[in-house]
């Protein structure tokens, strides 16, 4: 199926304008709690910072750290395997299942499955996939993937939870309160924790220096699934080691925080070894990780701990929705990520941004998301993948922009257009003007208004004391 660019997702996903709204102010309501959340620590930019510098001498230690994270994780009874991308990662699961002859697996938080598209993949192979966490399995349920990297059914309102828990649970029809809904999740979930054979968790923080890796959840599923099952793999891309066990404590301050404005997540698992009788496998991904790597200009989008702060803060986001990202990882963060993996089928990505820097702002690890969302514009635009009509219209804005008296004139013939003939431009083939409303063109610039007053008020006038600006009301800069 041909995705849809982020344009045209978009504007599908604003022709129900009430919803939108209602989404806008949901994810506004997370990244105020957020604000409040952070503003309770003093020392909150210190902390920012000190993350900031620990990610930066991970990705310039990685190899000499993932190897003494392997080594120790070894030590501990933990069997380390080595994916160099999706393939090879969904394979090794496969392998691990078939080797204990399990058919069945229960899952929980990891978003790099949903990279890797692992339970796709597992369905064609025979073995059954259920995710555990409430989102997760609503989004399941629905035959569509997670919206949000944090809170993955964030998109849907408590009506379409129950109506598809009606359909698929049996729960009564209407139902719409949270409590009877949780409880008929847990009623459906417990016979899959009960006998499953095999677990699969993500893992947020990997520690190189003991071998151990962490798992932050709101639920405990993830606990719930690893602690019953006889085996347990986790899938981590490389990125998420830390050198110490000391760095944990600024990174789990910062993450739910920044998440979802609590002071800490509900259940911080650490995992170090195998119980008695149990296997435990660690799956290190790769999947582009060496190539953003590689790349100097955008190598800090790999010190993200996924907190999903950019997303819950990012205007367009907001009003666009996460599947209009048509990627596993959606928001700012994903725009940077994902053009790295396929730059031809995500080159739309990194142009749905205003660039406002709101993303980097609220970011718990200072990733220059922003300024990174502008340096791929340009790399997608000299590599040739913007698309001939954009390019064509940034050759002649390049041209306007570089010469004042082409600036002006444009500017001039603009200001006419609008006036006098302006469905011209406002029409249903320009997509610029779909969801905007545009104000009266002026009748002169602040340009052609200044060079008269000026003449007028002298001295005086230049500098701004004699004449009342008030007076005029230019909306155009020329």
């Amino acid at each position: 199926m041909k995705l849809l660019a982020h344009p045209a997702a978009a504007e599908r996903f604003n022709q129900d304008e009430p919803y939108v709204d209602w989404h806008d102010e949901t994810l506004w309501f997370v990244r105020q709690k957020r604000d409040r959340a952070s503003k309770a620590l003093p020392e909150w930019e210190d902390l920012r910072e000190t993350a900031s510098r620990i990610k930066n001498h991970v990705l310039s230690n990685l190899d000499v750290l993932l190897e003494e994270f392997e080594r120790n994780a070894q030590a501990n009874g933990v069997t380390v395997h080595w994916a160099a991308d999706a393939r090879e990662h969904n394979e090794t699961v496969l392998s691990i299942m078939r080797g204990v002859g399990a058919t069945q697996l229960v899952k929980s938080k990891s978003m790099l499955t949903e990279e890797c598209h692992l339970n796709h993949f597992l369905a064609e192979k025979g073995i059954d996939v259920i995710d555990s966490d409430l989102g997760e399995r609503i989004v399941q349920l629905r035959e569509e993937p997670p919206s949000h990297i944090v809170m993955p059914a964030i998109h849907l309102k408590k009506a379409d939870i129950g109506e598809i828990f009606h359909e698929k649970l049996g729960t009564e029809k209407g139902a719409t309160d949270p409590q009877y809904l949780t409880e008929a999740a847990r009623q459906h979930l417990r016979q899959t924790f009960l006998t499953r054979k095999a677990a699969l968790t993500g893992v947020n923080f990997a520690i190189a220096e003991t071998g151990g890796f962490v798992v932050c959840t709101n639920e405990g599923n993830a606990d719930m699934g690893a602690h019953l099952a006889d085996v347990h793999i986790a899938s981590m891309g490389f990125e998420k080691i830390i050198p110490k066990a000391d760095h944990l404590g600024v990174f789990l301050r910062l993450l739910a925080r920044s998440a979802t404005g609590q002071p800490s997540t509900t259940y911080s698992s650490h995992f170090h070894r195998p119980r008695p009788g149990q296997q435990m496998h660690l799956i290190l991904v790769d999947n582009g990780r060496s190539n953003q790597l590689g790349r100097p200009e955008f190598r800090n989008s790999l010190k993200c701990i996924r907190c999903g702060a950019c997303m819950n803060t990012c205007p367009v986001y907001r009003r666009s929705g996460g599947h209009s990202y048509h990627n596993a990882v959606a928001g700012p963060i994903g725009a940077i990520l994902a053009p790295n993996l396929d730059m031809r089928q995500n080159a739309d990505l990194p142009f749905a941004s205003t660039l406002c820097g709101s993303c980097s702002n609220v970011c718990p690890v200072k990733i220059d998301i922003d300024k990174q969302l502008y340096l791929w514009r340009q790399v997608l635009a000299k590599d040739g993948y913007v698309g001939g009509a954009k390019e064509a219209g940034l050759k002649v804005a390049a041209k306007v922009l570089a010469s004042p008296t082409l600036y002006r004139w444009s500017f001039r013939v603009g200001r006419s257009v609008m006036r006098t003939v302006p469905f011209v431009v406002e029409n249903r083939f320009n997509p610029w003007f779909h969801d905007r409303e545009m104000p009266a063109a002026p009748k002169e610039s602040f340009r052609e208004w200044w060079a008269k007053n000026k003449a007028r008020g002298g001295e005086q006038g230049a500098g701004g004391n004699e004449i009342s600006v008030s007076e005029h009301q230019p909306t155009a800069v020329s």
